[in-house]
């Protein structure tokens, strides 16, 4: 064997000049951080593009005019309804600033990622509750658009579907890495079927929208 193969054969089992992994941190795959990159890429868009259309708004009601985003195409399919209602700035500001920040620390961690960062579990485990306190604001918000605000964003819709897969893929790595407590059942599932949740989470979301207006719809 040349001297070549056993530099290669010695760095890749870890011993010689290669840094052992510390204890109790984990990396993620290639295709983990792809997906954080973009689900957190679409999330991005999506708050940018409703920040942007929220000021055309309030400029517009300054100078006296209106303004209608482009993705308000029916009385149903309508922004402008979801960005002037009080529910788009639940915090003081407009809902979308939030993504801006957060989206953009979800393209952070993917790029760490591909780039071979290793984080330890407080990380992974404060990391998830950021993904958990993101799908519960987007219930919150498809709940108050179905049936208070009467209307559908489709730049939000396109956040909350970023949101779905991004929480349970966060949460599926922190359960097969054993940062989060879980019998081998469940394990196991996560490790074969993770697609299963955010598939069946944003079906269960379409049939929500399709019976809370299925008139319309069928019209």
């Amino acid at each position: 064997m040349s001297k070549t193969t056993v530099n290669a054969v010695s760095t890749e089992s870890g011993s010689g000049h290669a840094p052992a992994p510390a204890a109790g941190t984990a990396g993620g795959s290639r295709a983990f951080a792809i997906l954080l990159l973009i689900t957190g890429a679409a999330g991005l868009l999506a708050a940018w593009v409703i920040t942007i259309d929220k000021f055309k708004l309030l400029e517009a009601k300054v100078a006296g005019t209106t303004f209608t985003p482009g993705c308000s195409l029916n009385p149903v399919v309508s922004c402008g309804s979801v960005m002037e209602s009080k529910q788009a700035a639940v915090f003081g500001f407009p809902n979308p600033m939030l993504g801006l920040v957060a989206y953009g620390i979800v393209i952070c961690v993917g790029m760490s990622l591909l780039a071979g960062a290793r984080f330890p579990r407080w990380y992974w485990l404060t990391f998830n509750a950021g993904t958990l306190f993101g799908v519960v604001f987007c219930a919150w918000l498809m709940f108050q658009s179905l049936y208070r605000i009467n209307a559908l964003c489709l730049w939000c819709s396109l956040a909350w579907v970023a949101t779905i897969f991004m929480f349970w893929y966060v949460t599926s790595f922190n359960v097969r890495n054993g940062f989060l407590p879980a019998p081998r059942a469940l394990k196991s599932f996560f490790g074969e079927f993770t697609w299963v949740l955010p598939v069946l989470h944003i079906g269960i979301i379409g049939m929500l929208i399709l019976t809370r207006w299925w008139d319309f719809w069928t019209s």
